[in-house]
C-alpha cells in the first residue's frame, strides 16, 4: 500500500512539471546559470512568483562603480523569452541610461531583444551599461550633459549613488 502511495506523488509531481508554461521552464533554465562562481550578479524569483525576480549587480571593480550593490527587479512576459522582461533599477543610480524612476534605457531591453538573452546576460549587459554609457541616446539628460562636460562631477555623483548603495544593503 505504501508503494502505491509513493507512486501517485511521484506522478502528481511530473504533472506539476509538465503543467509549467514555456515562460517558467526556460526562467527554471535560467537560474540554473547562476549556480557557478560569478557572484558580479546574482538572480533569483520571489519565493511565490517565478514571474518576478530580484537582482543584484555589484559595481565593477576598479571602476567609479565599485563597490556599489544595485538592486533590481525583473517581472517577465508570460511569452518570456520572445518577449523581453521589464527590468527596473530599485537602486537609485545617476547615469546616462537610467531613467529617473529606475527604467533602464538599453537596445536589448527593446528593439534588439532576442530570445537568445537570458536573466544573467540581461545583468551582465546592465552591469556593462554602467561603466560603458551612451550619452547620444540620454533617459537622463542631467547625467548625460555631466558625463559629457564635466566628468569629475558626473563621478562625484555616481560615487554617492555607490555609497548609497551600500547602507540600503546595512
Amino acid at each position: 500500500m505504501k508503494k502505491t502511495h509513493l507512486k501517485k506523488k511521484k506522478h502528481k509531481k511530473k504533472m506539476k512539471s509538465s503543467n509549467l508554461s514555456l515562460a517558467q521552464k526556460r526562467l527554471i533554465n535560467d537560474l540554473k546559470q547562476f549556480n557557478n562562481d560569478d557572484d558580479t550578479v546574482l538572480a533569483s524569483p520571489k519565493e511565490d512568483n517565478i514571474m518576478e525576480w530580484e537582482c543584484v549587480i555589484f559595481g565593477p571593480e576598479d571602476t567609479i562603480w565599485d563597490g556599489g550593490c544595485f538592486k533590481l527587479i525583473m517581472k517577465f512576459p508570460s511569452d518570456y523569452p520572445n518577449k523581453a522582461p521589464e527590468v527596473k533599477m530599485i537602486s537609485k543610480v545617476f547615469h546616462p541610461n537610467f531613467y529617473n524612476d529606475g527604467r533602464i534605457c538599453l537596445d536589448i531591453l527593446q528593439d534588439q531583444w532576442s530570445p537568445i538573452y537570458d536573466v544573467k546576460s540581461i545583468l551582465t549587459s546592465i552591469q556593462s551599461l554602467l561603466t560603458d554609457p551612451n550619452p547620444s541616446s540620454p533617459a537622463n539628460a542631467e547625467a548625460a550633459k555631466l558625463y559629457n562636460s564635466n566628468i569629475q562631477e558626473y563621478n562625484k555623483r555616481v560615487k554617492d549613488c555607490v555609497e548609497a548603495s551600500m547602507k540600503d544593503d546595512e
